[in-house]
């Protein structure tokens, strides 16, 4: 085969047809990249100007439409093209949530693929980053976003956040219905109580350091002094016995007399001495009394200041968002907090042959009423076309459904799913009180095995292609065994279970 360098002058030098050829790869390299860093990659991207957006709760991303929206507890508040899994490497439609996040990330399956402002949603690889936007999906399985929205997006999401990859565009509507978890009466009286309660006790433990302190600085002082008087009465001391030796040897009267008032001299001095070092010592014995007292006093303030810390820590906790699932496939519910399994219980699903679809029923704050939450729903799988699977829009039909808006959740099919649930007594007594982003999750599916250690649930819909997941290699051994904890019982809700932390 001939070499595409020839010799010249003792240099390698390109022939002017592979010069062309390296030219034009170049140009397009080039070209490629400005079209990743343009407008052309940045195209479509919208955000709310009606009103102050709030922090983000859910990401829904449509792979029919090719768009992720972004939401509030209000609704939308950022939108955007993606590029999903091309075909046999589909990004897996179903329930996700951030749990990674890391801005400069290179891929460890994919050639050290640059993957900027990086939000993982499952260990086994699929997440949210910046990259470059032809179109039509052509990832490996993960969603690819423009890349300053994605550094945008990036900025504004914590660990937690819901995300939501559905078949088709659909939007939460909100909903109420006697079966939805409401806060625990007096909740947020408590945990302010709680707190109030822990920030005195922590108070008063500082106090008492400060007076043990001083206490022991007083003491010290007070050592010198009752030092000195004693070498003081000491001295006294032997200056009498040293007398009382010089009169037992006087031989004359006079001798005699001068020992005697010697000795009279030194039995006063030593019992004026004897007052000073009796003082002395009592006054630093006092002292140290009060050390001993002011650090009993340290040793019993910082107990109850751990106290009154671990209790405010409780109830905050129990205030939480909590993840509760229910699984038709099973007929067990399940619940999670901060990404640890909690328990997990029997349920009674009316009808269980029945479908009764996939719902995330989300919390959030009602501005109106802090003892009571507002409640919101996203239904999947109804946006998907009869007897198929979802199939993104493609170029070549000339339309990308971006323009199109989002399907409201049919409420009344979610409702319908909430009043076929029975949960038992005993589980809904081990629920803890329900704080805004806590979530609900109803579904016809299993818990995938993504969920485990590090995730919130995971659900993957059966119905739809997953080979963006299937061919990734698993990352952190996910197995995973829910407990059931010895402990206080929770307090019982009206419909008894939990939700999703975000």
């Amino acid at each position: 085969m001939t070499s595409s360098c020839v010799k010249w002058n003792g240099e390698r030098r390109l022939r002017p047809g592979h010069l062309a050829i390296v030219a034009l790869v170049v140009l397009i390299a080039a070209g490629d990249h400005a079209i990743a860093r343009s407008g052309q990659s940045e195209r479509s991207v919208d955000s709310i100007e009606s009103r102050t957006a709030g922090d983000p709760i859910m990401a829904i991303v449509s792979l029919r439409d090719q768009r992720i929206t972004v939401y509030d507890a209000k609704g939308w508040i950022l939108r955007a093209p993606v590029s999903s899994g091309q075909k046999g490497r589909e990004t897996p439609a179903g329930i996700f949530s951030v749990i990674e996040k890391e801005e400069d990330h290179y891929s460890n399956l994919y050639d050290d693929a640059y993957m900027p402002h990086m939000q993982r949603i499952t260990w086994s690889g699929i997440a949210l980053h910046g990259g470059v936007l032809p179109g039509h999906p052509a990832s490996h399985g993960c969603v690819r976003m423009p890349y300053d929205f994605a550094a945008r997006l990036f900025d504004a999401t914590a660990v937690g956040m819901r995300v939501i990859v559905a078949p088709g565009d659909v939007a939460p509507v909100e909903l109420t219905h006697p079966a939805l978890f409401q806060p625990k009466p007096g909740a947020a009286a408590l945990a302010a109580a709680r707190t109030a309660e822990a920030q005195e006790a922590a108070k008063k433990a500082a106090q008492a350091r400060l007076a043990a302190g001083t206490a022991a600085r007083e003491a010290a002082r007070a050592t010198a002094p009752a030092r000195a008087a004693e070498n003081l009465k000491l001295k006294a001391e032997a200056k009498l016995a040293a007398t009382e030796t010089a009169l037992g040897s006087a031989n004359s009267p006079e001798a005699k007399e001068q020992a005697e008032g010697a000795k009279a001299q030194a039995v006063a001095r030593a019992a004026e001495l004897q007052v000073q070092w009796d003082a002395a010592k009592a006054d630093l014995q006092s002292k140290l009394d009060a050390v001993t007292s002011a650090r009993e006093a340290a040793v019993a303030a910082e107990t109850a200041r751990a106290a009154a810390a671990e209790a405010a820590r409780q109830v905050a906790r129990e205030r939480e968002p909590v993840s509760v699932l229910i699984s038709r496939k099973t007929q067990r519910l399940y619940v999670r907090r901060a990404f640890e399994p909690i328990f997990e219980s029997p349920v009674t699903i009316a009808d269980p042959d029945r479908p009764i679809g996939t719902h995330v029923f989300t919390a959030s704050e009602d501005s109106s009423d802090d003892a009571h939450l507002r409640w919101s729903v996203v239904s999947l799988g109804g946006e998907r076309p009869p007897g198929g699977t979802v199939e993104p829009h493609g170029r070549a039909r000339g339309s990308s459904g971006r323009d199109v808006e989002p399907v409201p959740t049919d409420s009344d099919n979610a409702k319908a799913a909430l009043d076929r649930i029975v949960i038992p007594q005993d589980a809904l007594d081990r629920i803890a009180g329900v704080a805004p982003r806590s979530s609900l999750i109803i579904t016809d599916e299993r818990l995938s095995p993504e969920t485990g250690k590090g995730t919130e649930f995971v659900v993957l819909l059966s119905g739809e292609p997953q080979g963006g997941i299937t061919s990734r290699r698993r990352g952190p051994r996910s197995d995973f065994r829910y407990a059931r904890p010895r402990g206080a019982p929770f307090w019982h809700t009206p419909f008894g279970s939990a939700f999703s932390s975000w």
